[in-house]
C-alpha cells in the first residue's frame, strides 16, 4: 500500500491543548522549536463510546482564544478559526516543512476506543468525523494513541480501524486532487512494554502506518515496588527487564522496517523518595512540577541533586543524598546518545512527550533542538495549506 512517508528523520513533539494554561506553553515561534520539529501531534481528541464520533475537547483552547494579532472586530468573526489551531496553522504556513497532526485518545480517553472499533458502524463514524476534523482545522494527518488493546479481539479491531482510517484519508486526498506523496499521514503511539506490544497485530498494522511513535518511557514509576530507570535504552538481560532496544527487536521481528520506528524521549522525570536508588525500595514520591511524582525536564536537576549518566544502559538520573530522592529522566547527554543510536541503527527519528517540559527554545540543554541537530537530515516534505472545505472561513482562505 502506498501512502506518504518521510524523506528524512522525523522529530515529533506532542503539543497538549491544556499546556496553554498553568504551563503557559503557547503555540508561538518564541516557544515552539518549529525549525527543529518535523511534526507536532496536537493532543488529545476524544471519542464518543456510544457512536465512535471523534471530537475536540477544549473549544476555548482549540478554536476560540485570541492570541496577539487576532482581531476582535472581524466581520462575521464567529465564522473564523482562532485559538491554538489558528496559531499552529500560521506556524506551518511560516515553516513549510512542519506537519500538524491530530492525536486521538491518550491515556485518559483510551477506554473509549474499544466499543466503536468493534463494529463497522463505529469505525465508519470514527473515520468520517476524524477526517472532517482534519479538513475543518487544517491537520496534515492523524495519530492514534490507544493505550492499550486488552486482548486479541481488540487487537484485530485495531487493525480494522487503521485500515478504515488509511482508506478514508486516501479517499479525502484523492477528492482534493492530492498525490500519494501529498497525502495525509497516519501514525500511532506504540507501547514498549512486553505485556502490551505482544497483544498487537503488528505485522498487519504496519501496512497502514507512515511510522510508529514508540512510547519508550514509563518503564518505572510509582506503580513499582522499587525505584528504577524509566527510559532505559538497554537492559541487563533479565527476562522481566524493560528497555527500548528489547521493544525495537520485537517490532522488527514482526516485520516493521527499522526506519519506521521513532524513538520516544521523555521531557519529564519520575521521582522516588527515601531510596538508595535503582533496585532499592522507596517510600513516597516528590512534589512534582504539576502532579506528585513527575517533574518537567526543565526543572531538573533539583537544588542539592547531582546528575549522572550511565552509557552502558543509556540512562540518566539525579540523586539528592540528603533527601534521598532519586529522579529518573533523560539529560541532554542521554538524549544525544539516543540520537546517535537512531542515526547509527537507521531508526526513523525521535518523538517527545511533551513539548512544554523541555528547556526554553535556544537555551543550553534544550533536548528537542539538540536531538534534531544530532540526527541530521530531517524530513523536509511540505505540509498542506489548502483546506477549501473547512467550516472556518479564514482557514478556507488560507488565513490570507
Amino acid at each position: 500500500m502506498s501512502f506518504p512517508r518521510p524523506n528524512g528523520k522525523v522529530n515529533v513533539g506532542y503539543f497538549t491543548n491544556w499546556g496553554i494554561y498553568a504551563r503557559a506553553y503557547k503555540p508561538f515561534d518564541d516557544q515552539v522549536p518549529a525549525e527543529s520539529l518535523t511534526h507536532i501531534l496536537y493532543s488529545f481528541a476524544n471519542i464518543k463510546p456510544e457512536s465512535g464520533e471523534v471530537y475536540l475537547t477544549d473549544a476555548w483552547a482549540d478554536e476560540q482564544i485570541h492570541y496577539p494579532g487576532d482581531s476582535w472586530n472581524d466581520e462575521n468573526a464567529n465564522e473564523n478559526l482562532y485559538g491554538n489551531l489558528k496559531a499552529l496553522y500560521l506556524m506551518k504556513k511560516k515553516h513549510r516543512h512542519l506537519k500538524i497532526m491530530l492525536s486521538i485518545g491518550g491515556w485518559t480517553y483510551s477506554a473509549n476506543f474499544a466499543g466503536p472499533a468493534s463494529t463497522q458502524q463505529g469505525r465508519d463514524a470514527f473515520v468520517a468525523s476524524s477526517v472532517k476534523l482534519l479538513e475543518d482545522y487544517g491537520f496534515d494527518g492523524l495519530d492514534i494513541d490507544w493505550e492499550y488493546p486488552k486482548n486479541d479481539a481488540e487487537a484485530v479491531n485495531y487493525v480494522e480501524l487503521l485500515r478504515n482510517l488509511r482508506q478514508g484519508l486516501d479517499r479525502h486526498a484523492q477528492k482534493k486532487g492530492r498525490s500519494v506523496e501529498q497525502g495525509y499521514e497516519l501514525t500511532i503511539a506504540a507501547p514498549c512494554g512486553k505485556s502490551n506490544y505482544e497483544k498487537l497485530r503488528i505485522r498487519e498494522m504496519d501496512q497502514y502506518l507512515s511510522f510508529w511513535n514508540l512510547m519508550a518511557y514509563d518503564y518505572a514509576g510509582s506503580w513499582d515496588s522499587t525505584a528504577g530507570h524509566q527510559a532505559a535504552l538497554f537492559d541487563n538481560g533479565s527476562p522481566t527487564a524493560l528497555s527500548t532496544d528489547r521493544a525495537i527487536r520485537h517490532f522488527t521481528a514482526q516485520g516493521v522496517p527499522v526506519g519506521k520506528l521513532v524513538l520516544g524521549i521523555p521531557l519529564y522525570g519520575r521521582s522516588f523518595l527515601n531510596t538508595d536508588g535503582p533496585g532499592s525500595g522507596y517510600q513516597g514520591v516528590g512534589e512534582g512540577s504539576w502532579e506528585a511524582g513527575t517533574y518537567d525536564y526543565r526543572a531538573l536537576p533539583l537544588p542539592g541533586a547531582t546528575e549522572s549518566f550511565d552509557p552502558q544502559f543509556v540512562v540518566s538520573s539525579s540523586y539528592d543524598p540528603t533527601k534521598r530522592e532519586f529522579i529518573t529522566y533523560d539529560t541532554v547527554d542521554c538524549a544525544l546518545a539516543k540520537a546517535e543510536f537512531v542515526r547509527v541503527n537507521g531508526l526513523g527519528g525521535a518523538m517527545y512527550w511533551e513539548l512544554s517540559g523541555d528547556r526554553k527554545k535556544g537555551e543550553q540543554g534544550a533536548i528537542v533542538e539538540a536531538v534534531g541537530r544530532a540526527m541530521g537530515g530531517l524530513d523536509r516534505r511540505e505540509n498542506c495549506l489548502e483546506y477549501g472545505e473547512s467550516k472556518w472561513a479564514n482557514l478556507r482562505k488560507g488565513m490570507a
